[in-house]
């Protein structure tokens, strides 16, 4: 969303906020890069929280809020996502498969924003009763994005001691 000359820092309300969630999903996905199998799934916290599990489930919310709640067709999960499960790599889950899905999730994202308005509305399966704007939808993962991408910060630093949204030159 840049063009190098700070555009970025002029766009319209959906371009600014898309730039936001890019960034913050960019940095999700810088996370991974340079760590084995072994170091992308240890346990980081006491609930067992690991770096490809958030990517998993940041995957599993792309789907379910851009895709989902507008009617769009998703791919079929095989995991429950009203779980846990969408917070654990399992043993045949590798960190290229779950990466893929995330970028699958993503283009999914990204064509319900390209193609709808800010003010369309959806409505969550999981919550029937309720109806959401696509604006409120993309502001909601923007923060879900950038409060996953932080606990990712903290474990890949307590990992490697690499810190930060991109990688440094």
């Amino acid at each position: 969303m840049s063009d190098g000359d700070g555009q970025q820092y002029r766009a319209d309300e959906k371009d600014t906020l898309r730039a936001s969630l890019d960034r913050h999903r960019d940095a999700v996905l810088w996370k991974l890069q340079g760590l084995d199998e072994e170091r992308l799934r240890r346990p980081m916290t006491p609930s067992g929280t690991n770096l490809l599990g958030l990517v998993k489930h940041l995957a599993s919310v792309e789907y379910g809020w851009f895709v989902e709640t507008f009617g769009r067709e998703r791919e079929p999960l095989w995991f429950d996502p009203y779980t846990d499960e969408d917070m654990h790599a399992s043993e045949d889950e590798t960190a290229e498969s779950i990466a893929a899905f995330y970028g699958r999730a993503r283009a999914a994202a990204d064509r319900t924003l390209t193609e709808l308005p800010l003010d369309a509305v959806g409505r969550p399966s999981w919550h029937l009763d309720r109806e959401v704007s696509l604006r409120w939808v993309l502001v909601h993962m923007v923060e879900e994005t950038a409060r996953h991408a932080g606990h990712m910060d903290i474990m890949r630093e307590l990992l490697d001691g690499a810190t930060g949204d991109h990688p440094r030159g």
